[in-house]
Formats: C-alpha cells, sequence, structure tokens
C-alpha cells in the first residue's frame, strides 16, 4: 500500500508495461493500491487510474 500517489502510478505504469495486462491504481482507507485489471473488484468509483499497455 503506498501512501504517495505519484509512487503508485509509477509501479502501475511499469508493472502494466512487464506484464502487458491492464493495471489498476484505486484508493483504499490504508492508501493507494494497484492491482491487475481483471482482479479488481472493488467499487469503481475508488479507481484513481488505469494503465493499459495496448491503448495508445
Amino acid at each position: 500500500m503506498a501512501t504517495n500517489l505519484t509512487l503508485a502510478n509509477r509501479y502501475a505504469h511499469s508493472l502494466a508495461q512487464s506484464l502487458m495486462v491492464a493495471v489498476i491504481v484505486f484508493r483504499s482507507e490504508a492508501g493507494f493500491s494497484v492491482v491487475t485489471a481483471d482482479e479488481f473488484e472493488g467499487d469503481p468509483a475508488s479507481v484513481v487510474t488505469e494503465f493499459d499497455p495496448h491503448e495508445g
């Protein structure tokens, strides 16, 4: 869990490029977290950013 959004976004971008899958940065009570898009089961309103390596 990261409390810094910039750090979470950098990690998410790197993870998306490495795994070649879409990843989501979302906010929880503890801070920001990153998961692959297909594993995200939370509230869509908590999504901060989505990185998809297949989009332009």
